[in-house]
């Protein structure tokens, strides 16, 4: 588990949102919004010019690499309703992205998948707005 995190107020304001209007939203989704809000309840909210800019948060483009197979990918942590556009988009919902707010380029993600543990280290974070990725 990590320490704790930080949030910009906007993006906290936006998934708090978020989670008050999910109560109607599908059994399956549910785990989801609860593991949000655990995040949510132990960030520090900060104002955003006081975010580091290798700290991961809503809009990021981020590199990852599995640690297990090598394999690098870059995605952009998104609101649900943004997922589909690019295919590198990654929804704040997916087990993933919930698990990627707050990190820094440098740090290991670990969580349970069914087949065990998988880990991922994010090697580069960006702003997701052409600005170049900067490294841990």
């Amino acid at each position: 588990m990590k320490g704790r995190i930080f949030i910009p107020r906007e993006d906290m304001e936006k998934l708090r949102h978020l989670i008050e209007i999910s109560g109607g939203m599908r059994s399956k989704d549910r785990g989801s919004i609860e593991a949000l809000e655990d995040e949510l309840d132990r960030a520090e909210i900060v104002e955003a010019n006081r975010i580091p800019p290798n700290v991961v948060t809503m809009n990021s483009k981020v590199r990852l690499r599995d640690l297990d197979t090598g394999e690098e990918k870059i995605y952009r942590l998104v609101f649900p309703n943004r997922s589909l556009q690019g295919e590198d988009a990654l929804s704040v919902l997916a087990p993933i992205g919930t698990a990627l707010l707050g990190y820094q380029a440098g740090d290991v993600i670990e969580w349970p998948v069914p087949k065990g543990i998988r880990r991922l280290q994010v090697l580069e974070v960006g702003d997701g707005k052409g600005i170049a990725l900067t490294k841990a």
